[in-house]
C-alpha cells in the first residue's frame, strides 16, 4: 500500500478515537482503536494470538493445496479431453454457480464439524477457480501451436510439459492467486459457522458470546492484515515466476 492509500485509514482511525474521548461512542460496542491495540499487545504477549493465527494459517494451506492439487488436475482434464469436457463440464458450469457456504450443513453432515470438515470447506472454495483458469488457459491456446506440435510429433507428456504448461502458466496463476484468496475467506467462513476451536474466526465467536468486541475487532484486523499479505505475495511471486512475459 502505497503513502496516498495511508491517508484515508488514518484519518478514520483518527475520527474513530476522537469520537471516542468526545463521547460520542459507546466503547462497549464500539471500541476505539487504543483499546484494540491494547488487546492485541495482551494477546501477543500471552501466546493466544499465535495460537490462533497459526491454527487459521495451517488450515488456510492445507485446504488450499488439496483444493488447488484437485482443480489442477479438474482444469487438465477438462481442457486436453474434450470428451471429459463434454460429459462433465456442463455439470460443473451449473455446479461453481452455487455458493460455497450452501455445501457447509452436507459438509457437516459427511465430515462432522471438526479439522477435517474444515479443511475441506476450505479446499472446496479453492477449487473452483483454479479449474476455470487451468481450462481457460488451455483453451486459449493458439491453434498454430497445437499444429506444431503435432510436426513435430511430440509426446503426451512432452507437449504437457513444453506447450500446455507455459502456455496456459499465466492463466494457471490467477486461478491459484484467486484460490488463495478464497482459500483465507472460507478458513474464517469455517470457524466462524462450525464447531469453535482454535482459530481466528473461534476468536472472534469467543469474543463475541462474552462481549468483547475489542476481541472481535482485533480479529477483524487481523483478517485483512493477513488477507493483504497473503494477496501481496501472491502477487510478488507471480510476478516473479512470469517475469518471462515482458521479454
Amino acid at each position: 500500500m502505497t503513502g496516498r492509500g495511508l491517508v484515508l485509514p488514518a484519518l478514520l482511525l483518527a475520527a474513530w478515537e476522537a469520537a471516542h474521548h468526545l463521547g460520542l461512542s459507546d466503547p462497549r460496542l464500539l471500541p476505539p482503536p487504543s483499546l484494540v491495540l491494547a488487546r492485541l499487545g495482551r494477546e501477543a504477549a500471552e501466546g493466544g494470538l499465535w495460537f490462533h493465527l497459526g491454527a487459521s494459517l495451517v488450515r488456510d494451506l492445507a485446504g488450499f493445496a488439496i483444493g488447488a492439487a484437485a482443480g489442477l488436475l479438474g482444469g487438465l482434464l477438462l481442457g486436453l479431453w474434450r470428451g471429459f469436457d463434454r460429459l462433465v463440464g456442463p455439470s460443473f458450469h451449473a455446479w461453481k454457480q452455487i455458493a460455497v457456504f450452501a455445501w457447509i450443513p452436507l459438509i457437516s453432515v459427511w465430515f462432522g464439524v471438526g479439522e477435517a470438515a474444515k479443511v475441506v470447506f476450505v479446499a472446496l472454495a479453492a477449487f473452483t477457480p483454479v479449474v476455470v483458469n487451468t481450462h481457460e488457459g488451455i483453451r486459449g491456446i493458439d491453434r498454430r501451436h497445437w499444429e506444431v506440435a503435432r510436426v513435430l510429433t511430440l509426446t503426451p507428456w512432452q507437449t504437457l510439459v513444453r506447450l500446455v504448461l507455459p502456455a496456459a502458466l499465466p492463466s494457471i496463476f490467477t486461478g491459484l492467486h484467486l484460490a488463495l484468496i478464497y482459500a483465507w475467506l472460507a478458513t474464517v467462513g469455517a470457524e466462524y459457522f462450525m464447531t469453535v476451536g482454535p482459530g481466528i474466526g473461534g476468536m472472534m465467536t469467543e469474543g463475541r458470546e462474552h462481549f468483547h468486541m475489542d476481541v472481535v475487532l482485533l480479529g477483524v484486523l487481523i483478517l485483512g492484515v493477513v488477507g493483504y499479505a497473503l494477496n501481496h505475495g501472491a502477487a510478488a511471486a507471480e510476478a516473479r515466476l512470469l517475469h518471462w512475459r515482458h521479454r
